[in-house]
């Protein structure tokens, strides 16, 4: 069965396409139009995506939609088809999700299984052989005391990542960044880099979690009143704390550079990855770790909202979309479906 991003992607450009997909109800609104005639604003998504249909109540739908609220879960059959406003179907119909069937949609489809089962053994894989041995204890300590959120996650709210392990993807594919250019520029520790790149959102484990059962990420006290750059400086802290117990040796006097240094450009990282005080860091860069955390953390949101735009817009002239914020001015197609094997 496809998921609603794959969904999306084959009705496009397609007259109607009968088709079935899982779906969780995120928004569930009765309306009417000016004759009066009844209808449901339905919200749903699923581990990939999300899309907005009218439920009419001459389908068989409707009835369905009555008895529904929101995190319920369905099999949406129907014809479905693209056009300016979106993905729309034909013909709806609802069938409830059978409970047996309950776990395999909540972990996501067997692709997305793979993706970030392949994403959580590289983070493991690079943390268990950082050389600087504090870091390796810290950022080994941040994975396995927290692996169901890292699972869990969403990188962002809407602009990039914006799903379930949304955020173990891209914090992978920074790492996957940082070891390529890391090696290029001498000023660079690249294991206090990794573990940047492995701290700079750790926030959004709580600023941007999923429960365990669902697809939306709903705002958490914790989240709002602190931010996920404060909440990140206080994991980062607990971290070190427990490493510094739990491996006494590794902390000793001796050891260069000194602790409380290497903590503070570690924090350092946190504070200033997104660059300037309009965006929220209380500090800028300051160091080479910090410049080039903050640009590779841009560089994969950005390259994530183009796919975004590819994926979701219209294609508003040859080779030209829609444009998708908060990306200014129309993406053009790009050229990587010629490039050479």
């Amino acid at each position: 069965m496809l998921t609603l991003s794959e969904l999306i992607d084959k009705a496009a450009g397609t007259a109607e396409l009968e088709e079935s997909v899982r779906v969780q109800i995120d928004q569930i609104r009765e309306g009417r139009t000016q004759s009066d005639k009844p209808f449901f604003d339905l919200e749903v998504v699923d581990s990939s995506s999300r899309a907005r249909f009218k439920i009419w109540s001459d389908t068989p739908a409707f009835a369905i939609c009555e008895k529904s609220a929101a995190g319920d879960c369905f099999v949406l059959s129907g014809r479905f088809f693209s056009n300016a406003y979106g993905l729309n179907v034909n013909r709806p119909s609802l069938q409830t999700l059978a409970a047996s069937e309950l776990e395999e949609f909540f972990a996501g489809s067997t692709e997305q299984c793979r993706l970030h089962q392949e994403n959580w053994d590289y983070l493991l894989s690079v943390f268990s052989g950082l050389l600087e041995k504090r870091l390796r204890a810290l950022g080994l300590l941040a994975l396995n005391g927290h692996e169901k959120k890292w699972r869990r996650a969403a990188a962002a709210r809407s602009f990039h990542h914006a799903r379930r392990g949304g955020l173990l993807e891209h914090t992978a594919q920074m790492l996957r960044c940082a070891q390529a250019l890391a090696p290029l520029y001498a000023e660079v520790s690249p294991d206090l880099l990794y573990c940047g790149v492995l701290f700079h959102d750790v926030g959004k484990l709580w600023e941007n979690d999923y429960p365990e059962h669902g697809f939306v990420s709903k705002p958490g006290r914790t989240g709002e009143l602190l931010g996920h750059i404060a909440i990140g400086i206080e994991v980062a802290n607990k971290c070190w704390t427990q490493a510094r117990e739990q491996h006494p040796d590794l902390f000793a006097e001796n050891v260069q550079p000194p602790s409380d240094l290497l903590r503070d450009h570690l924090l350092h990282l946190i504070a200033s990855h997104h660059g300037t005080r309009e965006f929220g860091s209380p500090v800028t860069p300051r160091t080479p770790e910090a410049w080039l955390l903050h640009h590779i953390d841009n560089i994969d949101a950005k390259i994530e909202m183009l796919r975004c735009t590819y994926r979701e817009k219209e294609e508003v002239a040859p080779g030209l979309f829609e444009a998708r914020r908060p990306l200014e001015g129309y993406a053009a197609r790009p050229l990587s479906e010629w490039n050479q094997e």
